[in-house]
């Protein structure tokens, strides 16, 4: 049987995961009264004001997308019995997001993940970067796309309501080369679905790799943890890592292992037997399996809550996702509800190209160079079984 076959079978093609998300829609929706609200939101320590959009669609499904950091804060979602509930981590006051989160809903940048010793060299010249997680580079440095104040405004959208956050990072900004004009679009689009659409010219080669680091738990924020959630990622292989989640450049074949997420399998079922740590779980990096030459967003995985029903697709233009399920979260962070946020509180399907690229040619390459566009597109969608 043929590797698509085998997806198939899983319920993973785009034929049947658009005829289940149909199925879960209501028959006649009505159009949202607002669709985009606007409102203050706090002030950063430069006193710098930071604004909340809320988009809302035909379903009444609910998504909160903040100027800080471009940071999906609230994500709400039905579920079988048609009872919405938040299923992401994070607040209703900016204050927890300035004292600092692991990157909560958040789109990072100017690269995400690891970046091996905290320096490139990119056309005969090295660059030093910020040394934020150990010796490496993480998610774009100290104050990375995460921590910065972002425009916004409203845009049309045949699909649902729309709100683009544009930034413009300066030549040098956290030792990156080049001055880089990025945008993130947030569509709540009335399939039930969150579609991120990025974009980025710049005026020097410089390397760049974004994504958003949204922490999911389908059966609501706080309630639990999610090694009962069955997952699906449509990957035969991975990047091998070190004991610093430093990819070694090999790519390796996941089956027979306890990364092996081919067919519908509980995070929990083979956490506790992937090496190393402390913390024991996922931080890796699937290479997605690809058969659309047009570029087109693909099936990365399929997300199923048994007890709520809930499910989550995630398709991506993306050659690879991290899938995260929240090891090093102690109990230290807790919800607007006072809840912990403990070990396993939520997972990340981090969609991106691989971690550390800039070290090794071989893996699809994260260099812009002036004159080409960065686009990137990734979609969650939603519904319940």
């Amino acid at each position: 049987m043929t590797r698509l076959g085998r997806f198939a079978g899983a319920c993973l093609t785009f034929g049947c995961l658009a005829a289940v998300s149909a199925a879960t829609l209501p028959p006649q929706p009505k159009p949202a009264a607002t669709p985009v609200q606007k409102a203050p939101f706090g002030t950063t320590k430069e006193g710098v004001a930071v604004d909340l959009y809320t988009l809302t669609n035909h379903h009444g499904m609910v998504a909160k997308v903040m100027t800080y950091g471009a940071t999906l804060t609230e994500l709400h979602v039905e579920d079988a019995s048609g009872k919405p509930v938040n299923i992401v981590l994070g607040y209703d006051r900016l204050e927890p997001y300035l004292a600092g989160t692991p990157y909560f809903g958040a789109t990072v940048g100017r690269v995400g993940n690891r970046i091996a010793r905290a320096e490139f060299t990119l056309d005969g010249k090295t660059y030093k970067l910020a040394a934020n997680d150990g010796p490496n580079h993480l998610h774009g440095g100290v104050k990375g796309f995460d921590k910065v104040v972002w425009r916004a405004e409203e845009v049309k959208s045949p699909t649902g309501p729309a709100v683009k956050f544009t930034y413009r990072s300066p030549d040098g900004e956290e030792g990156y080369p080049g001055t880089l004009d990025v945008s993130v679009t947030y569509t709540l689009t009335d399939a039930n679905e969150l579609r991120i659409d990025y974009r980025a010219v710049a005026d020097k080669p410089t390397p760049i790799n974004l994504t958003n680091h949204s922490y999911f738990n389908l059966a609501g924020d706080g309630s639990g943890d999610i090694l009962g959630h069955i997952v699906t990622i449509a990957a035969d292989k991975m990047t091998k890592v070190d004991e610093r989640l430093i990819p070694t450049g090999e790519i390796v074949p996941v089956k027979g292992t306890p990364w092996d997420f081919d067919t519908p399998t509980a995070i929990g079922a083979r956490i506790k037997q992937v090496p190393g740590g402390p913390p024991v779980g996922y931080d890796h990096n699937y290479v997605l399996r690809k058969t659309d030459a047009k570029g087109l967003p693909e099936l990365a995985a399929r997300v199923v809550e048994p007890k709520s029903g809930r499910t989550m697709e995630v398709l991506t233009t993306e050659p690879g996702m991290q899938f995260y399920t929240g090891n090093f979260l102690d109990g230290s962070l807790k919800n607007r509800n006072g809840v912990p946020y403990t070990q396993y509180s939520a997972f990340c399907m981090e969609t991106q190209h691989f971690p550390d690229s800039v070290h090794h040619p071989a893996f699809p390459s994260t260099i812009l160079r002036p004159g080409s566009e960065y686009t990137s597109t990734t979609i969650y969608r939603f519904g319940h079984q």
